[in-house]
């Protein structure tokens, strides 16, 4: 007799809680500003990727609004069905001329986008390396993609031209990375990873999500915050962080964007983003480049936590970007210093494993261009205390 599924549910359940990796989710019932209400209470947000507060501007809202009275609510198919509308197509254009690149491709999520866009870059007779800290979508893509898959340390340059070096000769290799990444927040080395591409005759497969809108003098992404020809690699990104909408895209040139229409198996079989978020993402592109003071007010936030937090002595690593990681290693510690600082009237969300490796538990401090300096007095006042209470730091 098979046993009680209810029953296994509930003991994976008890044994994620006697760990302290139990996660529940939280009802907010405002938009993703700085001050959200959070099981009906007022409490102040550092743990949103609304980078530039563009997901509640009333020009973004506006154009999702105008397209839904235009297009309707669903887009009716898919894209090579009859799904692709206007919008679809205005923001692709939208997102190639802002990348430099000939051509872009939306998808419903960034997700879909790492998981369809690997296998059409590269085989089973290929090789792919990729950073031990990529996000989940693309260690999934890599999998999915019947290629050798292989990681290197993370940022590790000398393991990565290894891990090239003993490569079968004349073998595709696809190298892959974030370009921010999204959990410890620092920055991918491409300057010296794409010389290592050059040299060993390999492709870079970016993933942008978190640098898009935010890296570089003019906000488009990691690529522009060194200066580098954005035709060099394949790039992905997503309209959920700095462009504050919904959906994902790849950008590059006009002949892989077409084979990737014609391969891609999570862009064919799935019914197109709605038309209201590919308007309200082009609306927001474009606010990314007329009003870069959004840009400077979000690295001033992020430059006056970060400097709090360190004078205090708590441990961030080689962070570069509005994600500031605060390293607790003990899940139990994250999770009790979490719902202290929710208690006091400011969510921080404690990230533990799996989706983090064992022994680095943390706090996931995210800042925005709308926080105020108040906002962040406040926190780090909290930090202070909570931090002091709990043995943390001593002051």
């Amino acid at each position: 007799m098979n046993a009680d599924p209810t029953q296994r549910f509930k003991n994976v359940l008890d044994q994620l809680e006697t760990k302290h990796l139990r996660r529940a989710l939280h009802e907010i019932d405002t938009p993703s500003d700085p001050i959200i209400t959070l099981n009906g209470r007022s409490v102040l947000l550092l743990g949103s990727n609304n980078y530039l507060g563009l997901a509640n501007h009333p020009t973004v809202k506006k154009a999702a609004i105008s397209a839904i009275h235009r297009f309707g609510v669903g887009s009716g198919a898919s894209r090579l069905i009859s799904g692709t509308q206007t919008p679809h197509q205005a923001l692709e254009r939208a997102l190639a001329k802002f990348k430099g690149t000939e051509a872009a491709l939306s998808f419903s999520s960034g997700y879909l986008t790492n998981m369809g866009i690997m296998a059409t870059l590269i085989g089973p007779n290929g090789l792919i390396l990729a950073d031990r800290l990529c996000h989940a979508s693309l260690i999934d893509g890599c999998r999915l993609s019947g290629a050798d898959f292989r990681v290197f340390h993370h940022n590790d340059l000398a393991h990565l031209k290894r891990l090239l070096a003993h490569r079968t000769s004349k073998r595709p290799v696809l190298i892959v990375t974030e370009g921010v990444f999204s959990m410890d927040g620092d920055v991918a080395p491409l300057p010296e990873m794409m010389d290592l591409a050059q040299t060993y005759e390999a492709r870079i497969f970016l993933d942008d999500a978190h640098g898009t809108g935010v890296m570089g003098p003019h906000g488009r992404g990691t690529i522009d915050h060194f200066g580098l020809d954005p035709q060099a690699f394949i790039q992905m990104g997503t309209l959920s962080k700095a462009l504050g909408t919904s959906g994902g895209y790849v950008v590059g040139s006009s002949a892989f964007i077409h084979y990737a229409i014609n391969t891609c198996r999570s862009f064919i079989y799935t019914t197109a983003p709605p038309p209201a978020m590919a308007a309200a993402a082009r609306a927001a592109l474009t606010l990314v480049q007329d009003e870069p003071e959004r840009r400077d007010r979000l690295w001033q936030n992020r430059q006056h936590l970060c400097e709090g937090l360190m004078a205090m002595g708590y441990e961030l690593p080689n962070s570069q970007s509005p994600i500031l990681p605060l390293f607790l290693h003990d899940p139990q510690l994250a999770q009790d210093m979490s719902q202290k600082l929710l208690s006091a009237g400011v969510y921080v969300p404690a990230i533990r494993p799996p989706t983090v490796p064992k022994g680095t538990s943390r706090l996931r401090i995210t800042v925005t261009s709308e926080h105020t300096a108040e906002h962040i007095e406040k926190v780090l006042s909290l930090f202070r205390k909570i931090g002091e209470q709990l043995g943390i730091i001593s002051l």
